[in-house]
């Protein structure tokens, strides 16, 4: 089923999410609650998004992107479904990534990313794993992660930066798809 994606303004989007038991995750709401925010997603062209997005305090979020016509410079990502996640950052160096939020219709802003990450999680089973993830999809799990801390994009944003998606499409997408390649030939992903 897709979900309503909550707005700002919406207190939710400012919470800190809290984690999900083993035996919770378990749990036929929270198993069809998974499969309701991977339909989301794909239902709004996002390349991720997170429980509060949706409604839920809980520390879950889904990356995929897949011919994502809503980023067509992005690089396509396995669908990756992370409970009570943790990331940790491997390099020093960091990119500006002009950003976008299915809960904030209508705005673009560069935030500075990590282009080397570690992510350690549950998966939909329970069981841990560990990735190391580059570029610009390192950017996309900084962003979903951010949500479960209350934290959006215009937090992280230079305001100087941001734009509606029309105007990013007319004046910025071009250089941004350029960015995208070379961050891409350096780190790949």
């Amino acid at each position: 089923m897709v979900l309503e994606i909550t707005q700002i303004g919406h207190p939710i989007l400012r919470t800190s999410c809290r984690e999900i038991a083993v035996g919770e995750l378990a749990s036929p709401e929270v198993q069809r609650f998974i499969d309701d925010l991977i339909e989301t997603k794909r239902a709004a062209n996002g390349a991720g998004i997170a429980a509060p997005q949706v409604g839920k305090p809980w520390r879950i979020f889904v990356v995929e992107v897949t011919n994502n016509p809503r980023y067509p410079y992005k690089p396509d990502a396995e669908l990756t479904i992370c409970v009570n996640p943790e990331i940790e950052f491997l390099t020093p160096e960091r990119y500006l990534n002009y950003e976008g939020c299915l809960s904030i219709p209508d705005l673009r802003g560069q935030v500075p990313r990590c282009p080397h990450i570690r992510v350690r999680a549950l998966d939909r089973h329970g069981n841990p794993f560990g990735r190391v993830v580059k570029g610009i999809t390192a950017g996309t799990f900084q962003h979903e992660h951010d949500h479960l801390n209350g934290i959006l994009f215009p937090d992280r944003a230079d305001p100087r930066t941001f734009s509606t998606w029309n105007e990013f499409a007319l004046r910025h997408e071009a250089a941004v798809a350029q960015s995208v390649r070379q961050i891409v030939d350096r780190w790949g992903e």
